[in-house]
């Protein structure tokens, strides 16, 4: 399907310019969202800041328009949104499985399922999007940036927007690179003992979780830190009660109790946040799907359907999936040959292809739904992906049947392989009807977009594989054979491994995850008696990710949320463009999340070739006490500079020379 230059109006939109600025454009997001998900479990939303680097360049190109940014912004966001495919991938690492990531296997894999994430989204977007009321936060948002951006006024700020994500990536980069010569230290971490048993903190000095804080807001920032109160103020100390070892370093021995313990009751609270997610908005996405098919049959029937209503046929988007099912199947084969569970393999992949299609059908309804109501960045597809390795590894432990040692090992990994390409599908369809809203406020053509889509998942899965291997050869994976002291967490793949070691090995402390998934339960009855007063939310997932995740990771990311909360008041209080102000604070969070991860991306290129662990330290370990302090100060100081700057910007009047705002040329 070639692009095409024009619409039927003479307006440029699915162009080869567009095209190559959202591939170059995702370049760099994907190997920073691969990054960020490393190393603290998140990713973050690039439709805004893509749509604003889009438009500042694009306004230098002739005949150029809102909805050829807006293909821009969709390839850009789809390729960044598939890089949270690592919160699976990484687990066949950390098991053992893999001693990296084969190039054309893990591309596949991306591509496969991301390219099923847009063809199931797509009969929903008339029901989720054009025919529903769900408020598509994120996607409004970047159909109003696209929108002001197509105007005299919206060129300036543009170009101020792009300053502010510049400066804030510099200041980050440079924060990163100071750390790495160790002139400034990096973290705070130390022990406590409380009665027989005690518990730990940490605080990661990380700009990056500044600006996740910033983006995910106040709400998801105060239930993190309900979780990290109940994990470390409460479960940690009971648990290390009279089991800490005599002679072994405190910190140790507790962060021990806490890997082992406590992180799969977290992973119960997560769990049972997601499935009480999906029992609450299965009814919405039922009947979305019937009405999609009603849609589809009276279009099917001679119904005159606007230009802004056309989607791939149906006919093509049911034959894309069920060809699709021929790779899967031969990947799945490839992976099960020449292992112990090759003898039963027919059987398993036969379950497991059915699996992928009947489950990413469902996980692509769910996640579309759940981006619509809440928005991607906030969307549980952590919590999806619990869901879907548990019943994935129950449904292959049930057909296989009892297993050896060496057969459980490749049954785990065959489990985190079959997951992965669901959560492909997972990840894709949390974005893509979040673009198709965009795209319907600003009057895209819906099939100019999906064929944009499935050209961004096509950019990602050919970036995610060597940006991943980078980031195994230069630091590793927390608790893989061979990983050193800055090996990175890698959280999702890290509980999702454990819990499919645990299903499928019969290891699996379900006494914990059962305390998990009462503690989750109490959290999603808070929340909805604080729905029904109408005051502050507590989202369960939320909470269960702070119970989960290592304070040094999360701490942080409240103090973002509050110093995001306080810029935004700041906002609504001094009058004038509002959305504007609020915009660029959105801008400032986007630059110190990509300054901070492309740096590492970089210093992982440096480590790989170099072979050293510390390869651009200028002084020694004797530093290291005094760099911790040096480094909260300028931690401190380099986060009050960079707001006071962008409200400064944010305040200063805005260059227009046409007081209604006409297009741009």
């Amino acid at each position: 399907m070639a692009p095409n230059k024009t619409t039927t109006s003479g307006v440029r939109e699915l162009t080869i310019r567009g095209l190559i600025l959202g591939g170059l454009i995702t370049l760099v997001f994907t190997a920073a969202n691969v990054y960020l998900g490393l190393k603290v479990g998140l990713t973050f939303a690039t439709a805004i800041p893509a749509a604003v680097i889009s438009m500042a360049i694009l306004r230098y190109f002739a005949n150029h328009s809102v909805v050829e940014n807006n293909i821009v912004q969709t390839v850009a966001s789809a390729a960044g949104t598939l890089s949270a495919i690592i919160f699976v991938l990484p687990g066949l690492v950390m098991i053992g499985w893999w001693q990296g990531f084969p190039y054309w296997i893990t591309a596949a894999v991306c591509a496969i399922g991301g390219i099923l994430g847009v063809m199931y989204s797509i009969p929903l977007r008339r029901a989720l999007v054009t025919g529903s009321d769900l408020p598509y936060p994120e996607g409004v948002a970047a159909a109003e940036v696209l929108k002001v951006g197509d105007t005299t006024r919206g060129a300036d700020e543009n170009r101020r927007g792009l300053r502010v994500i510049v400066t804030g990536g510099l200041v980050a980069a440079g924060f990163s690179l100071l750390a790495e010569l160790k002139v400034i230290g990096s973290s705070l971490s130390g022990a406590l003992r409380i009665g027989s048993g005690g518990t730990m903190f940490g605080a990661s000095l990380s700009l990056a979780l500044i600006g996740v804080g910033h983006l995910v807001g106040i709400t998801v920032g105060i239930a993190m830190l309900v979780g990290l109160v109940i994990s470390y103020g409460i479960l940690l100390p009971i648990r290390t009660a009279g089991n800490l070892p005599a002679g072994e370093p405190l910190l140790q021995s507790v962060g021990a109790i806490f890997s082992g313990d406590v992180r799969i009751i977290g992973a119960g609270a997560i769990a049972v946040a997601a499935l009480w997610t999906l029992i609450k908005i299965i009814g919405p996405v039922v009947r979305g799907i019937r009405a999609a098919l009603v849609s589809t049959r009276a279009r099917r029937e001679g119904e005159s359907v606007a230009l802004t209503e056309r989607d791939i046929p149906i006919n093509i988007v049911a034959g894309v999936i069920v060809v699709l099912l021929v790779p899967i199947g031969l990947l799945l084969w490839d992976f099960a040959n020449q292992t112990a569970i090759h003898g039963n393999s027919t059987e398993l992949i036969a379950v497991s292809v059915i699996f992928v299609f009947l489950v990413g059908l469902l996980v692509a309804s769910v996640c579309g739904y759940m981006a619509g109501l809440i928005g991607s960045s906030n969307s549980p597809i952590s919590g999806v992906g619990i869901l879907v390795v548990i019943v994935a590894a129950l449904l292959i432990k049930f057909t296989f049947g009892s297993a050896n040692e060496d057969q459980s090992l490749a049954l785990v990994a065959y489990t985190l392989f079959t997951a992965a390409v669901v959560f492909g599908v997972a990840t894709i369809s949390n974005d893509n009807l979040q673009d198709l809203k965009t795209g319907q406020l600003v009057g895209a053509t819906p099939w100019k977009q999906q064929v944009a889509l499935v050209i961004g998942v096509l950019f990602g899965a050919a970036i995610i594989p060597p940006v991943l291997g980078l980031m195994q050869s230069a630091f590793g994976f927390a608790g893989a054979p061979g990983a050193g002291p800055d090996a990175l967490a890698a959280p999702q793949a890290a509980l999702l491994s454990t819990l499919a070691t645990g299903v499928l090995g019969g290891s699996l402390d379900w006494g914990l995850l059962g305390l998990g998934a009462l503690i989750g339960a109490v959290i999603v009855a808070i929340d909805e008696v604080l729905a029904r007063t109408g005051r502050l939310r507590l989202p369960p997932l939320a909470v269960g990710m702070g119970m989960y995740l290592p304070m040094a990771l999360t701490l942080i990311i409240p103090i973002g949320a509050l110093l995001g909360r306080f810029y935004d008041r700041w906002a609504e209080s001094s009058g004038g463009n509002v959305e504007s102000k609020k915009r660029l604070g959105i801008l400032l969070a986007t630059g110190l999340i990509v300054g901070e991860s492309l740096f590492g991306v970089l210093f992982a290129g440096i480590v790989a070739a170099s072979g050293s662990e510390s390869p651009l330290a200028i002084v020694g370990d004797g530093f290291a006490t005094p760099a911790k302090f040096l480094g909260l100060i300028v931690f401190v100081v380099a986060v009050g500079w960079l707001y006071m700057r962008t409200r400064a910007a944010a305040a200063a009047p805005v260059a227009a020379d046409d007081p209604a705002d006409r297009p741009a040329d």
